[in-house]
């Protein structure tokens, strides 16, 4: 179906888009045979920098609850973890010990493994002498 002709005439803007403006579509006129784009409303900028600035406003408010938020819950979890390791001391040393004991056994069982490349390597020399005695035999 073919498009519809309109019958208003509008004036293209040829010139394009000024900074901080949307860039709209083009449009092809086919009653002067021109391309351009339709003639934009003039903004406000003072209403669209005030938008923002309240936007900009908002946002530091939400960080400044979130990061105020946070600095309670650190407080609460540094006294909930005084207050349990002056009620349980010696509880307190045996779950250092065993967390310390823990993470020296990971550190050591990885220094003792070897690196993957030569983990592999007899498989790969086992690939490369069966390749060889295939190509002998060809």
């Amino acid at each position: 179906m073919p498009p519809r002709k309109s019958t208003e005439t509008k004036t293209l803007d040829t010139k394009g888009a000024k900074i901080g403006e949307p860039v709209p579509k083009a449009i092809i006129d086919t009653n002067t045979a021109s391309v351009g784009i339709p003639r934009q409303a003039e903004s406000d900028l003072h209403e669209d920098l005030s938008a923002l600035r309240k936007q900009i406003d908002a946002l530091q408010q939400r960080v400044t609850t979130a990061a105020r938020l946070a600095k309670e819950n650190a407080d609460d979890a540094m006294r909930q973890t005084q207050a349990a390791v002056k009620r349980h001391p010696v509880s307190t040393l045996v779950v250092v010990a065993v967390v310390c004991g823990a993470f020296a056994l990971i550190v050591a069982g990885r220094r003792a493994e070897p690196p993957r490349r030569y983990r592999y390597r007899s498989a790969l020399d086992e690939l490369r002498d069966l390749y060889d005695s295939v190509r002998d035999r060809v």
